[in-house]
């Protein structure tokens, strides 16, 4: 869990107050003439104003108000929209969602009407936090000659500015953020914009636009510039003489560009004495935080996440006396949290710093005494390496909001007097360290939390009852709690609220509840690793990610059908008791980026509609009873990353479009099912395949010499552990919850099978097994230095393994057991020195097992079966091992034998091993006081102990052989 705070929190006020001097400069007379003659709405606009609801879908009512009846016939009176007192005319339409949490998912939708343009005196408009997704800006916009204000930060697509735009010069407030990330190119047209004073163009992509720092630093009234997101070009040294921005900027965010220090640093201190709100976060600035950020004396906050920033946080911090919120999480600090707090206890910050954020940095130590920080209402310091017990000065900490100090090594017990003071707690993240919760059954908190996480924190068995008190959570997790008990009714009728649930990895018992009467969007809940059974209850249709896996629910999924619409991202029934057929309605779930269903005991055939998932990025099936062919309409998905149809009983060959249209997977696993006939070369075509499992099958022919065309498995090492996906969602206005799904495959590893998820990305796996394979294996194949298990057993495999086998120096596991291989075995093969599982067994392989501390450390029964294999460690000496006397010969062999056999006792060998490990850890202890020695000998002793073993076994074995 990874807590980060907005970009887009301004300074309230600022807003506040230009937006009063925009009113006032609008009419005058609605403040200094309070005898004017107050007039009703023009039927004009009151129609107009209709005619744009109809293009609207306002599923909660939002404007209700706005109507023909008698009691709604004043416009004027309607919602967010406000007329001149002088004339009836529509200044102001105003239809803005709140960001307050109580306003979650109160949205409009559709399209922008041009009937707008009928309301000639409009001068106020904002349609901001809506959803009109895919709805281009509309180009009637600019012709609202008297606009002064506009916002549609509302998702709309900024496919170009409109024209007229360019000449509405009289602009004060101009906000056109773009989720859609469409390109502008030039933007000369802004520095026509003379008045403009806010100007916030977020995630439209700027990339083209080489003018962008020359257009804004021409507009010298501006006192907000806003470019998150935009894909920033780094600014031209020679414009930065040339141009210098408005000295009168007091907000700047050029957060999430990627923009380097050198293309920052030269000009932004121009603007230190009027700037208060800066946000460079998600950029490239490296080094330690530069001395200059002192001469911004006005300074209010402070945003410098996620870059490689390093080092500690400087003193001068400690004398910012304006500055009152430091955020620097996601960096590279390090140091001891004790001296960081010291530096900024030095001057004035202690007493005005209202946030201090170090999140997912190096700090290390224990928590020091913050009491003199009276002013602290934020305070994150989670996903450090901190550690010991909390500083009970927290609890003194009588303004404190939000507190997370998840994911470090805290320890202890955390009572309720903790809390005791702590009346404006909102939220509290303590999860995964290593704490327990001592908090009697019937206390009542002080505070009333909006975001709660305590995953991992000790506090079963009971399900925790003063959190009947929270009435107002938006996020709760109390997973791997150790809670053991039922979920009590009372904890539903609270639930109303919540975006997010996690009761995960809990023995919690008992039937789930209706969720469908969860409300707001983006909702995620997990539920997985539990006890919950029955049959599965109805479930919110705007959900994320929806995970009930690993419990006893039962039953049919033919619910899902009674979905129409739905928003699901994440879907996971997995390891349930789940039957029936799979439900044949998949057109449904367009957005499914990950489906499922393993590990039951669905049974039919895979229904042709799952071949409109065509955002599904994660299909698993494993482990159910699925008969039938494979339907051809799963090649539509074409984003499949894993597709997991392991342990079932599918048939028919195996489908040649899997690699002419799945280019994008990852994971394969068609095993133990009936598929049959040879391994279609399209295969080939799947280039980032990792794992490609197709034992426990019918399939016959020669394996594939294109199989090279592997390109991730010919690379050593893989970018990334872990192959699921990430989101977020806003869990308050401030805040933000990072969750993720960790695809998970079963493979067969070292006799048994092993369940990978966060590990998963760094396993490149070949698995053919127990089919009907015949032919040589391909030289080809030898390509594949990144493989790590290699599976060829339980076939009809022929020829001599190949010499080129040494170059798979990446191999943890080798099975070539049960084949007709002949030949020696290569001697290359005694190189992998991180072989870690061998199996050569049942083959007609002959000759001398090579020498080698890498097979000699192998049981005998890796070369079992092979009737014509020799040396040790099986029991079968070779011929040049052997020296015992033939008939005939004289006296002097005789004599020689004895001497050799006085010679070689097993005392001599004890003695031989003991002098060498005396010795070895002699010198051992001798070198771990100088450095030089210690490399100089290192490779040396490595290769005694080798040559020392080899010797010392292969003598042995002569000495038994004497012996017997």
């Amino acid at each position: 869990m990874i807590i980060t705070m907005s970009s887009k929190l301004f300074p309230i006020l600022e807003y506040v107050a230009l937006l009063s001097v925009i009113l006032f400069q609008l009419e005058p007379g609605i403040a200094h003439h309070s005898n004017n003659v107050v007039m009703g709405c023009i039927d004009e606009e009151r129609e107009a104003l209709l005619t744009f609801k109809q293009s609207l879908v306002d599923e909660y009512g939002f404007l209700s108000s706005w109507g023909r009846d008698n009691d709604k016939r004043d416009c004027c009176k309607w919602r967010g929209v406000r007329c001149s007192n002088k004339t009836g005319y529509v200044k102001v339409l105003n239809l803005r969602r709140s960001d307050d949490e109580n306003s979650r998912g109160q949205v409009l939708k559709g399209t922008i009407s041009p009937a707008l343009l009928k309301l000639h005196d409009l001068r106020h408009l904002d349609l901001s936090n809506n959803h009109f997704r895919g709805s281009p800006v509309p180009e009637f916009i600019g012709s609202l000659s008297k606009l002064r204000y506009l916002n549609l930060s509302c998702g709309t697509s900024l496919l170009k500015v409109p024209r007229p735009f360019r000449c509405l010069s009289e602009f004060v407030y101009l906000h056109l953020e773009n989720s859609n990330l469409f390109s502008l190119g030039s933007l000369e047209w802004l520095s026509h914009l003379s008045s403009l004073r806010h100007l916030d163009l977020s995630y439209i992509n700027l990339t083209k636009s080489s003018d962008w720092f020359q257009a804004v630093a021409k507009l010298r009234s501006l006192k907000t510039l806003v470019l998150h997101s935009c894909a920033l070009p780094p600014i031209n040294p020679s414009s930065i003489w040339h141009f210098n921005l408005s000295t009168s900027i007091e907000t700047l965010d050029l957060s999430e560009n990627n923009l380097p220090s050198s293309s920052v640093y030269p000009w932004l201190f121009n603007l230190s004495r009027s700037i208060q709100y800066l946000n460079l976060g998600f950029n490239s600035l490296q080094g330690s935080i530069p001395g200059a950020f002192q001469l911004m004396v006005s300074l209010r906050t402070l945003y410098l996440s996620s870059n490689e920033l390093e080092g500690g946080i400087p003193k001068f911090f400690g004398n910012m006396c304006s500055l009152n919120r430091l955020f620097l999480p996601q960096n590279k600090l390090s140091g001891e949290l004790s001296e960081m707090i010291q530096n900024l206890s030095g001057g004035c910050t202690m007493n005005s710093l209202e946030g201090l954020s170090l999140v997912a940095n190096d700090i290390t130590g224990p928590l020091p005494d913050l009491v003199g920080f009276s002013s602290l209402k934020t305070l994150t310091l989670g996903e450090n390496r901190l550690n010991g017990t909390i500083n009970k000065s927290l609890s003194q900490l009588l303004k404190l909001e939000s507190l997370s100090l998840g994911t470090n090594s805290f320890t202890g017990v955390i009572s309720e007097t903790f809390f005791s003071n702590m009346s404006n707690l909102q939220m509290l993240y303590l999860n995964d360290n290593s704490l327990t919760l001592k908090l009697s059954h019937d206390w009542v908190p002080p505070f009333q939390l909006k975001s709660l996480s305590l995953a991992s924190c000790k506090m079963g068995p009971h399900f925790p009852k003063w959190l009947q008190t929270q009435n107002q959570l938006i996020s709760l997790d109390v997973s791997n709690n150790g809670i053991s008990d039922a979920v009590p009714d009372w904890f539903w009728d609270l639930s109303i609220e919540l975006v997010l649930l996690n009761l995960s990895n809990n023995q919690i018992r008992g039937k789930l509840s209706n969720l469908s009467f969860l409300r707001y969007d983006d909702i995620v809940i997990d539920v997985s690793s539990n006890h919950f059974w029955g049959p599965i209850p109805p479930l919110p249709s705007n959900s994320t990610l929806l995970n009930l896996s690993k419990n006893k629910f039962s039953g049919s999924i033919t619910f899902l059908c009674s979905i129409i619409k739905n928003t699901w991202n994440f879907f996971d029934l997995s390891s349930n008791l789940l039957s029936g057929g799979l439900p044949d309605c998949w057109l449904n779930f367009d957005s499914l980026s990950i489906l499922n269903l393993a590990n039951n005991s669905f049974s039919g055939k895979i229904p042709d509609s799952m071949g409109f998932l065509h955002n599904i990025q994660t299909l698993s099936l494993h482990n159910n009873r699925l008969t039938g062919e494979l339907p051809s309409s799963l090649k539509n998905c074409s984003q499949l990353r894993v597709l997991d149809l392991g342990e079932n009983a599918l048939y028919s060959e195996i489908p040649t479009w899997i690699g002419g249209s799945l280019q994008n997977l990852i994971v394969l696993s068609l095993k133990s099912n009936n598929f049959h006939g040879n391994i279609p070369l399209q295969l080939c075509h799947l280039a980032l395949i990792q794992v490609l499992d197709l034992s426990l099958n019918n399939i016959s022919g020669n394996i594939p010499k294109c199989f090279n065309n592997f390109s991730a498995m010919t690379r050593e090492k893989s970018s990334n552990p872990i192959i699921g996906l990430a989101d977020k969602i806003w869990i308050l206005p401030r805040y933000v919850y990072m969750y993720s799904y960790l695809d998970n495959v079963l493979l067969t590893w070292k006799g048994s099978e092993h369940e990978y998820k966060s590990t998963l990305g760094l396993v490149k796996c070949l698995d053919l097994s127990s089919n009907k394979l015949d032919g040589a294996i391909p030289e080809e194949i030898m390509d594949l230095v990144g493989l790590i298990a290699l599976n060829l057993s339980r076939n009809h495999l022929t020829g001599p393994i190949t010499p080129k086998i040494g170059e798979l120096t990446s191999l943890d596991f080798l099975d070539l057991s049960r084949n007709l291989f002949s030949g020696s075995i290569p001697s290359s093969l005694s190189q992998l020195s991180g072989l870690g599982v061998l199996d050569l067994s049942y083959n007609n392989l002959s000759g001398k097992i090579p020498l080698g501390t890498q097979l000699q450390s192998f049981n005998a029964s890796v070369y079992a079966g092979n009737l014509e294999l020799c040396g040790f460690p099986l029991a079968n000496m070779c011929p040049d091992e052997e020296s015992a006397p033939s008939p005939g010969t004289d006296d002097d062999s005789d004599t020689l034998e004895d001497e050799d056999d006085q010679f070689i006792t097993l005392g001599f060998y004890v003695s031989l091993i003991l002098g060498f490990f005396v010795g070895f850890w002699g010198v051992c202890g001798t070198l771990m006081l100088n450095r030089s020695w210690r490399y100089g000998y290192y490779n040396f002793l490595t290769g005694m102990k080798d040559w020392l073993y080899v010797t010392a076994a292969v003598n042995i074995a002569k000495l038994q052989k004497f012996r017997s």
